[in-house]
């Protein structure tokens, strides 16, 4: 009578599958993607990785700790706090990832990219775009259980209606890194404008004069008070011209912010 040949699945044991392969399984688990997403980024068919996920071997300890979790990446990391300040939400629910939402305008493609491809390496995770064709808004959104570590500042209610005050890890990443947040916080909330404005000079000529001009705007103070004082370790003068605007029209502090931000667009 033959003898009956043993048939061994890929699932039956992880290592049948290489050690790198399955731990990048395993590392994927925790940034919110889906089955379909880490079969696709991975090569390691669906099946295979949902039987991982629900393996005693690969599931990640649904209680991890990550009060620890620190950017690898300080400058990438303070352009997106400031983009987070100026626009971001974070949504928590029980027992399911938290998600944060970053609200950005459609005329700016270019900033639009470049935050997806900021907070995707900031995370290492997969960042979803949605349009908001009603106000012309593009919305970013990702899941990472290490999203109310990253920013702490999160709440319920408006941040304008609480405290928002920079961690001391977090103004030791900003400190040496000013010009990120402040570029992330102008990306945001700010702008950058051309003030024009006539004189009637001794001769009766009318004359026009125009000059660049930063402004950024936001309801909190607190939020006020940080760009300000990232904009002072740049060098840059700046003035309140009203309840939420910061003004910057001194030329040189223009030109400082020109090199930092660049152009919005």
């Amino acid at each position: 009578m033959p003898q009956r040949r043993s048939v061994h699945h890929a699932w039956e044991h992880p290592f049948v599958w290489d050690q790198e392969r399955y731990a990048a399984v395993l590392a994927l688990f925790g940034t919110g993607r889906s089955d379909y997403e880490i079969a696709r980024i991975t090569g390691v068919p669906r099946s295979t990785v949902l039987k991982w996920r629900h393996s005693q071997s690969a599931i990640r300890p649904r209680h991890r700790d990550y009060s620890d979790w620190r950017p690898t990446n300080a400058r990438l990391y303070s352009y997106v706090l400031g983009l987070y300040l100026g626009d971001g939400h974070i949504v928590v629910r029980n027992n399911r990832p938290s998600f944060l939402r970053i609200y950005l305008d459609e005329k700016y493609p270019s900033l639009v990219d470049e935050a997806a491809m900021s907070f995707a390496n900031v995370f290492n995770a997969q960042v979803r775009r949605y349009t908001w064709g009603v106000e012309n808004r593009v919305i970013l959104q990702l899941s990472n259980p290490a999203l109310l570590v990253a920013f702490p500042q999160h709440g319920p209610g408006r941040k304008h209606d609480r405290p928002i005050v920079l961690t001391a890890w977090q103004r030791e990443l900003t400190q040496v890194h000013p010009g990120a947040l402040v570029r992330g916080l102008i990306h945001s909330d700010g702008c950058r404008t051309i003030n024009r404005f006539t004189t009637k000079l001794p001769s009766g000529r009318t004359q026009e004069y125009a000059y660049p001009r930063y402004f950024f705007s936001n309801e909190s103070a607190d939020i006020r008070a940080i760009f300000c004082e990232h904009a002072e370790v740049l060098g840059v003068r700046w003035s309140q011209s009203n309840r939420r605007n910061i003004s910057i029209s001194d030329k040189k502090s223009v030109a400082i912010l020109d090199e930092v931000v660049g152009p919005k667009r």
